[in-house]
């Protein structure tokens, strides 16, 4: 699966599978953390979120502008890992639960999430871009698609076990301190700390019984307890983060001399080839291109990203939280989108090199185009599971969690996982061979970073899937996504002609 590609190709996806976990390991727990953490509500932890992941890309953006203004990619990404590991450390720190000093702690949860998302934005475009360049060349060009797919299926593996470790971690910790995980309790707790004779009373007693293994009496000594417990176990489980990140430094430092070098990549040495200087209308037809693309694709990442958010909370407010003997936690299913990708990719690689091989495969565009159809069907199930289901509105189950007979099955969720993991690989990773193959050759960080940027104008968006979530229907919510998917699709559609004229 691997023969035939650049030696460096290996390196950069192990280099970049820490950093993978670390972040998956943030977006697993993150807008959990937050409220469990602050007593937010879900508009305000998803306001958070959003703005979290927008950076994320945004700052992206700031990093291959550094990158190609120092012509210094290696050590811009050196920097973003160091940063990065910095950022986890700072989250890494357990701060108790105290009302005095909350807000406090939530401005220094912010300044850490920041720092994370600056060296996200150091590393994550740059080393795109250098993956690109090991396919500048006639001995490797053909298999560009497949390297950024394989790329995009290896440093997922981390991110497999990701939730699953940090949701070992808060588990172990709670279990050390004498408690069980409950999903609802700290909902529960800070109502009770708010409003000690709310109507949720009598169920939060119940659960209070529940994961202590006894009758508790102090109801407002043991919601300030298991609120410090669960979270400290957050704040460890981040921690595990900075191991891996050390580990993806250490690769990344002892595999730096396999990476191609900006500075001498123009010459023949390097890329096989000689770089021929592009026309002045060339350039600008590319860019053009990117540019509708990037715009297209903000409507699908508002869509696909939703999974650390409003599926997040759909796990733990409608789904039953069990799957035969396993009792399962809300962030695990965040491990299903990174487990997909590893094991459909060779499925999506093959099937295209078949095509390939018959000359009918489609381009790059149609790719993008089909995916973005695929992400509307996952909407759609969603759509029609939850009307049929008659599930209640967020806001009439607060303080009142759903029986489990009135939950929904978690293979909801996993079959949505599946076909949106689908559509993500007809698109994330084509969508970045496709920038690498368009941009102009001294353009390349830049339009990666704004390949990120059209993803973070996604990302700040997903907070309208928190306030929808809070305020309509669920069915409806969904719906949102379908037209949004829908919409990108077309939009491909009716730019499909142009845009494969500009990639030949």
């Amino acid at each position: 699966m691997i023969k035939g590609h650049p030696k460096g190709l290996i390196a950069a996806s192990l280099a970049n599978m820490g950093e993978r976990f670390g972040f998956y390991t943030m977006m697993a727990i993150l807008v959990l953390f937050l409220q469990a953490k602050f007593g937010l509500d879900g508009k305000d932890a998803g306001l958070i979120y959003s703005t979290f992941y927008m950076l994320i890309y945004v700052l992206s953006l700031v990093g291959g502008i550094i990158a190609d203004k120092t012509k210094n990619y290696k050590g811009t990404i050196l920097a973003g890992l160091v940063v990065m590991g910095f950022g986890y450390v700072l989250m890494a720190y357990p701060s108790p639960i105290n009302a005095s000093n909350q807000t406090t702690y939530l401005v220094f949860t912010c300044i850490s999430l920041f720092v994370i998302a600056f060296g996200n934005g150091l590393f994550k475009g740059n080393l795109q871009a250098l993956v690109g360049q090991m396919y500048d060349n006639e001995k490797y060009g053909k298999l560009r698609d497949s390297g950024f797919s394989l790329f995009y299926a290896f440093i997922n593996i981390g991110a497999i076990f990701a939730p699953f470790i940090a949701v070992g971690v808060r588990n172990w910790w709670l279990g050390r301190s004498g408690f069980e995980y409950n999903a609802n309790l700290p909902e529960l707790c800070h109502g009770f700390i708010a409003n000690p004779n709310n109507e949720g009373v009598a169920k939060f007693q119940e659960l209070a019984n529940q994961v202590s293994g006894t009758t508790v009496t102090d109801l407002g000594a043991f919601a300030t307890e298991y609120l410090n417990v669960f979270n400290t176990g957050f704040h460890y489980a981040f921690a595990t983060a900075i191991i891996a990140m050390g580990i993806s430094l250490f690769i990344y430092i002892a595999n730096k001399k396999k990476f191609p070098n900006p500075q001498t990549h123009t010459s023949s040495k390097d890329s096989g080839v000689s770089q021929v200087e592009m026309d002045p209308k060339e350039v600008k037809q590319r860019i053009y291109a990117l540019l509708a693309v990037f715009a297209v694709v903000i409507f699908f990442w508002f869509s696909f990203h939703q999974n650390g958010l409003t599926l997040t909370f759909f796990a733990k407010d409608y789904t039953l939280l069990k799957l035969g003997p396993w009792n399962l936690s809300a962030e695990t299913f965040q491990s299903m989108n990174p487990f997909f990708v590893v094991f459909l990719t060779p499925v999506i690689v093959a099937i295209f090199g078949w095509l390939r091989s018959r000359n009918i495969e489609p381009s790059t565009p149609k790719k993008i185009a089909i995916g973005m159809g695929i992400a509307a069907s996952a909407y759609v199930l969603m759509t029609v599971v939850s009307y049929f289901s008659n599930l209640p509105l967020k806001a009439d189950i607060i303080g009142n969690p759903l029986e489990e007979a009135r939950l929904v099955t978690p293979f909801l969720l996993m079959g949505t996982y599946l076909i949106l993991t689908i559509a993500e690989l007809f698109i994330s990773p084509l969508g970045i061979s496709f920038v690498s193959k368009v941009a102009p050759p001294k353009y390349q960080g830049i339009m990666q970073g704004l390949w990120l940027g059209a993803t973070a104008a996604g990302n700040q968006l997903l907070f309208i899937g928190a306030v929808l979530y809070e305020s309509v229907p669920i069915w409806l919510t969904w719906t949102v996504f379908v037209v949004a998917c829908v919409i990108s699709m077309f939009s491909m559609i009716f730019m499909l002609k142009w845009l494969e004229r500009v990639a030949k």
